[in-house]
């Protein structure tokens, strides 16, 4: 589960002309389908292996370049995909970056071990607050943004913004499928960065944990908080978590 709600796709995928250009020679496999038409696709074979994410014209809640921007700049300091080409026709846009060792922390190997899944992402997240630089990021991710972009009933259901904890750069979509885990059960990197910014890190803390039982069931988000190293904030968390909700 993801911001854009994505899942592996159930049934036939048509490869758009584009990603089937961009492939090649090359194998392509539909990996990711969202609620909003997008689809991300594993092109593997002589070029080695890539990964694109195809949006349909008229998706302005996707914005690949605006994800581009971010690995791009995220990529100087921490694991996350390198971008390798970027483009648009009058059927969608696209965004080709290069694979990264491990597998996303939802696939079936990390679903048979949800305890060793969940340290990861907790220790994952930790290191990109940890690594990122707040003075140096561009991108901002803040609370008064997001609520000031709600409508009036859906800010009044959020109710007030609690102070902030600690400023950190956010992934922006931290719930778990977005952290990939090396085959020794370490955190290998991170993807789906299309709103990383700087916020208070538990704008991150409230979704990643509450993705936990929606890929793994409950009663694994006391193992995540001690991998990350912090103590539940009961407040803060259900604040974000409406937040999340309501946008």
């Amino acid at each position: 589960m993801s911001r854009d709600l994505a899942a592996p796709p159930r049934g036939p995928v048509v490869v758009p002309d584009a990603v089937a250009a961009l492939a090649g020679a090359d194998a392509v496999a539909p990996v990711w389908r969202n609620t909003l038409g997008g689809l991300t696709f594993r092109l593997s074979g002589g070029q080695g292996e890539r990964y694109v994410k195809w949006v349909p014209t008229g998706t302005p809640e996707i914005d690949l370049d605006a994800e581009a921007e971010r690995l791009v700049w995220a990529g100087r300091y921490t694991r996350v995909p390198r971008v390798l080409g970027r483009g648009g026709d009058n059927a969608g846009s696209w965004l080709v970056t290069a694979a990264l060792p491990g597998r996303s922390a939802v696939d079936p190997s990390w679903l048979a071990r949800p305890e060793a899944a969940v340290r990861a992402i907790g220790t994952g997240l930790r290191a990109l607050h940890d690594t990122l630089p707040v003075a140096d990021c561009p991108f901002s991710w803040s609370v008064t943004d997001r609520v000031a972009r709600l409508a009036s009933a859906a800010r009044a259901d959020v109710g007030p913004v609690p102070p902030v904890d600690r400023l950190v750069v956010c992934h922006g979509d931290a719930c778990a499928p977005n952290t990939l885990v090396a085959d020794d059960g370490t955190w290998a990197g991170h993807v789906d960065l299309g709103t990383l910014g700087v916020a208070d890190r538990w704008a991150d803390l409230a979704t990643a944990s509450l993705s936990l039982g929606w890929n793994y069931g409950d009663g694994y988000e006391p193992l995540f908080f001690a991998a990350y190293g912090i103590e539940p904030d009961a407040e803060r968390i259900a604040f974000y978590r409406r937040l999340w909700d309501a946008a």
